[in-house]
């Protein structure tokens, strides 16, 4: 559950808000984004294969990596 919520974001971002912000998750934490274009990176290592995704309730970034909370 830690790990899963980690990827979660409580709000839709657009690619816009991806080129430089830092986000709450819902496991309490914060995953930084930055990039443009088609080239977007997640806490500077996880970059993002596919994204703005609308879902009924969501819009999906898939990412390459599993990303991992803070101890």
């Amino acid at each position: 559950t830690n790990i899963l919520t980690y990827h979660v974001v409580g709000e839709k971002l657009s690619p816009m808000q991806l080129e430089s912000g830092t986000y709450d998750t819902l496991q309490k934490s914060t995953l930084a984004t930055k990039g443009s274009g088609e080239n977007y990176t997640v806490n500077d290592t996880s970059k993002v294969v596919c994204g703005n995704v609308p879902t009924a309730n969501a819009t999906v970034y898939i990412v390459d990596t599993v990303l991992m909370p803070k101890a």
